[in-house]
């Protein structure tokens, strides 16, 4: 059934993308009215591909400027495009920016955001006393030393089950502020410093905000990672990182729910 005939969309046919995209241009990825959105562009090129109105959900909000290395939305409508070549379809409707990279048919009761069990972002970073202008937007120019090792120390203490209200920027209503971080990761590489975090789920900002939190560890502004999780302040903690060196890198799904999902 098509998705517009009684508006009967939710018996249709249930689509999951996976899809990267440059956030540079974009206002987020959410849909605004007076703003270009990554969800509006993706919207409009499936819309003329399929030939149908879509309702697009995608597996979380990110910032104006923030990209993704992987990032999941499902629709629903009845399309005669078989799921191979449906990206290759899409893509030829779509700026260079944003790129459908697999298209996967799913459960009815599959959503992006409300079944996910995990999602993955990556902070990038390089130092040096000059900026590289390749990398404008792409990764923060920090012209500070690094403490790799006090990086990696306080970033160990933020893994578990932990309440990350202090690295939560006020945003969309939430029931908790408790979250399960499994991987906190840093490498560095030719200069290049990756954050990776791994998590069954961010709050606003909090990706930015651990990143900002380590670099005042880094600075010897914050020495007490445990009191200030326990504080719960905002205030206590390290400024949200600039968006254009955060990138979501995963999200996750239980195998019954998302075939391609090796996890």
């Amino acid at each position: 059934m098509v998705w517009g005939r009684n508006n009967a969309w939710d018996t249709a046919l249930n689509t999951l993308l996976r899809l990267s995209y440059d956030g540079t241009a974009y206002h987020g990825w959410q849909s605004q009215r007076n703003a270009v959105s990554v969800c509006g562009t993706l919207t409009r090129a499936i819309e003329k591909t399929v030939g149908f109105p879509v309702k697009l959900h995608g597996c979380g909000r990110t910032d104006a400027g923030v990209h993704a290395r992987d990032y999941a939305a499902n629709f629903r409508g009845d399309t005669r495009i078989p799921m191979e070549k449906l990206p290759f379809a899409i893509n030829s409707r779509l700026p260079p920016d944003i790129a459908v990279t697999a298209a996967y048919t799913v459960p009815e009761d599959f959503h992006a955001i409300q079944s996910a069990v995990g999602k993955e972002y990556t902070y990038y970073l390089y130092g040096g006393a000059h900026r590289l202008p390749l990398w404008h937007m792409r990764a923060l120019h920090y012209p500070r030393a690094l403490d790799i090792d006090a990086l990696r120390g306080a970033a160990a203490q933020f893994l578990g089950r932990r309440d990350f209200a202090c690295v939560r920027s006020v945003g969309t209503p939430v029931k908790s502020t408790v979250r399960t971080m499994y991987e906190f990761e840093i490498t560095e590489t030719d200069g290049f410093v990756a954050f990776r975090m791994k998590a069954d789920g961010f709050l606003y900002n909090m990706a930015r905000a651990l990143v900002g939190t380590l670099l005042y560890v880094n600075e010897g502004k914050i020495t007490d990672i445990p009191a200030l999780i326990a504080s719960r302040s905002r205030t206590l903690a390290g400024p949200t990182a600039p968006p254009h060196g955060l990138y979501m890198t995963g999200v996750f799904y239980e195998k019954s729910a998302s075939p391609e999902q090796a996890e």
